[in-house]
């Protein structure tokens, strides 16, 4: 009776055993053949209208800088504009000491004096063609003397702007190197961006440009391209473009960041969820994962602007492609999928 039932037993055994095998078998088989596939989440992409715009950065410049010196050492008798003032052109700024201007003056007039005496005789003949002319000589140098000595012992703006340096106090003495003033123009103020050459052809002067400076954010300022220079530098592949801003309020001042942007038309791209652009690791490269007849289909691409939350593709992409959205990790070049239209997600594996 016991052999019977070890026999009957050892049946059974060996028949799920079989079982169990051919189970194994099949779900191999099954994994092989691809029947269970990952099914991803994707979305048609189109072409549109997108407004061409480029970036660049860089400071603001006072239109005109002006470093304000007498020709010559002395010392500074008078101050009178302090940092932060408000110039007009031709207004006095300092005024140095005056003994040598003084005694300039009263030569120039004893001269003046000379000459005139000379030129009565002359018109009478009472003198010689040759003593005119050194009396009348002499009087030219000695004015020539006196003008510059005045313009450098008044120091006057040449330009309508704001102080930004005084660096001599009353009863200094000024020593040639550092300037006594810094007189800059600030109405109005310019940048100099350096603009990628492929853009030379799309920059003309005269064109408005959206100018955007970090101390106030997104606020725009309008500018006007005011010079595009004409050559383009080999080093860099730039080429030089001055814009200027009209700065009334002269709320732009030197020295802030900016922001230049040029729009330059219309371009038909195709655009795609910020989501589906992948970074590959340790490399600047960028890829779009799509699905073709059933595959993972790897597509690097080229990107162009940001538009909130998508990005416009130059490169790598046709319209009506279908992106995938999420879960790129878990994804195989060549890989055999479901797509599943995005908002559908009860088809989309958890």
């Amino acid at each position: 009776m016991k052999r019977i039932l070890f026999k009957s037993i050892l049946i059974l055994g060996m028949g799920l055993f079989a079982v169990s095998c051919g189970s194994t078998k099949d779900n191999k088989e099954k994994a092989v053949s691809g029947t269970a596939k990952v099914s991803v989440n994707v979305q048609k992409v189109y072409a549109r209208d997108v407004e061409q715009i480029s970036e660049f950065s860089a400071s603001v410049e006072a239109q005109a800088v002006n470093n304000i010196s007498p020709k010559s050492s002395g010392r500074i008798s008078r101050i009178y504009a302090e940092i932060g003032d408000h110039v007009s052109a031709g207004q006095k700024l300092a005024e140095m000491e005056s003994t040598n201007l003084k005694q300039a003056e009263l030569k120039m007039k004893n001269d003046s004096m000379e000459f005139k005496r000379e030129d009565e005789l002359y018109k009478i003949g009472g003198t010689s063609k040759s003593d005119w002319d050194a009396k009348r000589l002499a009087y030219r140098l000695s004015a020539t003397t006196y003008s510059n000595l005045l313009e450098n012992t008044i120091l006057r703006s040449p330009i309508t702007g704001i102080v930004t340096a005084r660096n001599y106090d009353e009863g200094d003495v000024f020593n040639m190197g550092t300037p006594l003033y810094v007189v800059q123009q600030i109405r109005p103020v310019k940048i100099l961006v350096n603009v990628s050459e492929t853009l030379y052809p799309h920059i003309k002067k005269g064109m408005t440009v959206d100018v955007k400076l970090d101390v106030y954010g997104d606020e725009v300022f309008k500018g006007k391209v005011f010079i595009v220079y004409p050559t383009v530098d080999v080093s860099t592949r730039t080429f030089p473009v001055e814009v200027r801003i009209e700065n009334k309020n002269e709320r732009v001042r030197p020295g802030m960041f900016a922001r230049v942007l040029f729009s330059y038309g219309m371009a038909r791209h195709v655009v795609v969820p910020d989501k589906s652009v992948v970074k590959l690791s340790g490399a600047g490269t960028r890829f779009v994962y799509v699905v073709e007849n059933g595959k993972i289909i790897f597509r690097q691409v080229e990107l162009g602007r940001r538009l909130g939350y998508e990005y416009e593709i130059l490169k790598g992409l046709d319209s009506g492609d279908e992106v995938i959205l999420e879960g790129q990790n878990r994804l195989i070049n060549g890989m055999e999928v479901t797509p599943v239209v995005a908002g559908d997600s009860s088809k989309v594996n958890n």
